[in-house]
């Protein structure tokens, strides 16, 4: 397959399920409910869950504030239910599935908002945990919480210390894992965080953005050098597949795909517009990169490679397909988003 003639075909390909996904829903006993569904991953995670596993009731919690998305999701066989997540009675009154999956949170505005940053990231997971003892969590973490490593190695492993450069985000993703964390070991709630770095599809994430500024003869900035990408649709059924593979107390996985050169990918798209990337700055000596042979030794390598993505990618953007308009900021390294 060279590219996706419609967000239509895309979607569809995203959310088939594997038979080890199917296995492992069948594993994990009971319905599933899924905490923040409305931001880029959620909508199509549901769809994969509900494809892998139709006895099951998938539920989707989200504000709803996108047009539209409560009337798609229902029409795939997904309940909604709107909630303000940082509204506790309406959180207490939420089903109590067997499995839960949070993918809530708060990333850009982070440095001008710095009291909702915490909320979210801090005090929602708090009483999500609280509400959610009894449940199985999957927790939707980032590879922020780790500090910059070198370029040059394999990238942080799981037992690294959770000590990220400064700014309220990732700081406060900190604190995300350290509530579900507390909650696990009091109660005992089996749990996995997702350390996941950078997933893309063909309407956003890393690989997009380096697209687009070479597409449209931008500057790369090349300080943020290397980053680990994964296939969206490998990152949904990796951390679906972790319900049946949760631990008491909880535990970090890495979940992500190769590490990739910035330069590389914007002279790989290059080749592919017939246009010369232009460039800003230099490479850092360090990055926000992770090891991934744990996840690799328990759920397998991703399915998509590097190379596959790129071609992908390239042709959406040369056809001038649609973007979500959600920048990653990945070159950002003054933790300010």
């Amino acid at each position: 397959m060279r590219g996706f003639a419609s967000v239509e075909e895309l979607e569809e390909f995203m959310t088939r399920p594997t038979r080890e996904l199917e296995a492992d829903l069948a594993h994990a006993d009971g319905d599933l409910i899924i905490l923040g569904v409305g931001g880029k991953m959620g909508p199509t995670l549901a769809r994969m869950a509900k494809r892998a596993a139709p006895a099951k009731r998938v539920i989707g919690v989200a504000r709803f504030s996108e047009k539209g998305l409560k009337e798609k999701l229902q029409s795939q066989g997904i309940e909604c239910l709107a909630c303000d997540l940082l509204d506790r009675a309406t959180l207490e009154r939420l089903p109590r599935a067997k499995n839960v999956v949070f993918m809530a949170g708060h990333k850009f505005g982070a440095a001008g908002d710095p009291s909702f940053t915490w909320a979210m990231n801090v005090a929602v997971p708090f009483m999500v945990a609280e509400a959610f003892r009894e449940s199985r969590i999957v927790v939707f973490s980032t590879a922020c919480v780790y500090p910059y490593v070198s370029v040059h190695g394999a990238g942080a492993p799981e037992d690294m210390p959770t000590t990220p450069p400064p700014g309220d985000y990732a700081s406060s993703c900190v604190g995300r894992e350290q509530m579900f964390l507390h909650a696990s070991r009091r109660y005992g709630t089996p749990g996995r965080l997702v350390r996941l770095s950078y997933a893309i599809d063909m309407r956003y994430g890393v690989l997009h953005d380096v697209a687009s500024a070479v597409f449209d003869a931008k500057p790369v900035a090349l300080g943020m050098g290397y980053a680990n990408v994964i296939w969206q649709g490998d990152a949904n059924e990796q951390s679906l597949r972790l319900l049946a593979h949760c631990t008491s107390p909880a535990t970090p996985l890495n979940v992500s795909g190769p590490k990739t050169s910035v330069r590389l990918l914007a002279e790989e798209f290059g080749k592919r517009f017939s246009r010369r990337p232009n460039f800003s700055g230099t490479e850092a000596t360090t990055a926000w990169l992770v090891d991934t042979a744990e996840s690799k030794k328990l759920l397998g390598a991703p399915r998509v490679p590097l190379e596959t993505m790129i071609d992908w990618v390239a042709d959406w953007v040369g056809r001038g397909q649609p973007s979500l308009g959600k920048p990653t900021h990945f070159e950002t390294r003054d933790g300010k988003y």
